[in-house]
């Protein structure tokens, strides 16, 4: 069975690569465009990639949070905005998992494979400007939410809203299309161009009992909270495969036209002595921000198999390891997106190659949570042994 699986994930991953340089011939150009990236949403439906983590008893590929990460890294080595929208669909799905009841998990599986369902997030709970009304049997959702990632051509949209009644905070699903939802394109940013991650407004939309999921304010069991872990952990991965792209981008640009400096004393940049000290030092920092999230990878991954056993002690746990990769891939990730430039010189900034856009999309993309206080849990951790504490972010 093991090496069924393993089989399998492998020839996912191999899929996944064929679709990253297919997506690669046009991500500058989409970058510079803005808008939704229609037709490669279109490729993942029919690359059957949307059914990665759905169980196999609905009918998914039964596959590993490892390899759908894996996935997402090789999306983010060529168009980050395209890795954005594809994991958070893997988050969307398994909302009813986590926080429903086992019918609403069954259903919401079922359908997802169905219906080869597309989802979004409007979960962001920051934003608390949206309300849920109970009207006779069913209920009403008003106001707006801010960064709705993928939202536009999607088909199931999670989110977070306050009950007007008991003042809780509920999280519920409902098709993205229903009337009276507007999902705006006012994403408008510097990075991340492609992730329809603008505002969405509800004008008393109707909510069905069965849609809401439950309350994010009273977690009964660390499983509950996992959530958050599993986000983070995606973001490491696309900051990851963010650097690694800059990465082999630059590689290839200093050894097919980078010019070696005139006092180098060198024919060819690629024995230019600095140039070499930059690499080394790129990929030292590479290895090690690799390292620690495929650890944690595997940790999230026991964690998750552990279900409704899972211990707040193994949950601390997991949660430190993958701050402490989200702070390792931040770092890294920034340093190499702005060192790429050293390393191929002047002529590299020339808007035709787009090299820009790495730094553009981690610097948009790490501003999702400060990462101080990620660092503030793990020296906690480091100095009195106190693990993270759940929340919305860790």
């Amino acid at each position: 069975m093991q090496l069924i699986e393993t089989r399998d994930s492998e020839n996912y991953i191999i899929l996944a690569k064929t679709l990253a340089e297919e997506f690669a011939q046009t991500a500058v150009i989409r970058d510079a465009k803005g808008g939704t990236p229609k037709q490669e949403r279109d490729r993942l439906r029919e690359s059957n990639l949307l059914k990665l983590i759905v169980p196999t008893e609905y009918g998914g590929l039964g596959q590993t949070w490892k390899t759908a990460f894996k996935i997402t890294r090789e999306f983010a080595k060529v168009d980050s905005s395209i890795a954005h929208i594809f994991s958070y669909h893997h988050l969307g799905v398994v909302v009813p998992h986590i926080f429903g009841s086992t019918e609403q998990k069954q259903r919401y599986y079922s359908d997802t494979i169905r219906h080869n369902w597309f989802w979004c997030n409007a979960v962001n709970p920051l934003d608390k400007r949206t309300t849920l009304t109970s009207e006779n049997n069913y209920f009403r959702l008003n106001g707006t939410k801010s960064f709705c990632s993928g939202s536009q051509d999607s088909d199931m949209m999670p989110i977070t809203a306050i009950n007007q009644e008991t003042g809780e905070f509920m999280l519920l699903v409902i098709p993205s299309q229903r009337q009276g939802i507007t999902i705006h394109d006012d994403w408008d940013n510097m990075g991340q161009r492609q992730t329809d991650s603008g505002s969405t407004t509800f004008d008393n939309v109707l909510v069905y009992p069965h849609e809401i999921l439950g309350s994010r304010d009273k977690p009964s069991q660390p499983f509950n909270t996992i959530r958050a872990c599993l986000t983070q952990l995606n973001l490491a991965n696309i900051y990851l495969g963010i650097a690694q792209g800059a990465f082999a981008a630059a590689k290839e640009y200093t050894r097919t036209t980078t010019r070696p400096w005139l006092t180098s004393g060198v024919e060819s940049a690629t024995q230019d002595p600095y140039i070499l000290q930059h690499y080394g030092n790129m990929w030292i920092d590479l290895q090690a921000a690799t390292c620690l999230t495929d650890q944690a990878g595997e940790l999230l991954q026991a964690a998750w198999e552990q279900e409704w056993s899972l211990t707040a002690q193994q949950r601390g746990e997991c949660a430190l390891l993958i701050a402490t990769a989200k702070a390792a891939t931040t770092k890294v990730g920034l340093e190499i997106t702005n060192r790429i430039f050293e390393v191929m010189g002047a002529r590299a900034t020339n808007s035709k190659y787009g090299f820009d856009r790495y730094w553009r999309n981690l610097r948009t993309f790490t501003l999702h949570d400060p990462l101080d206080y990620k660092i503030r849990d793990i020296g906690n951790w480091a100095l009195n042994e106190e693990l993270p504490k759940p929340n919305f972010y860790s």
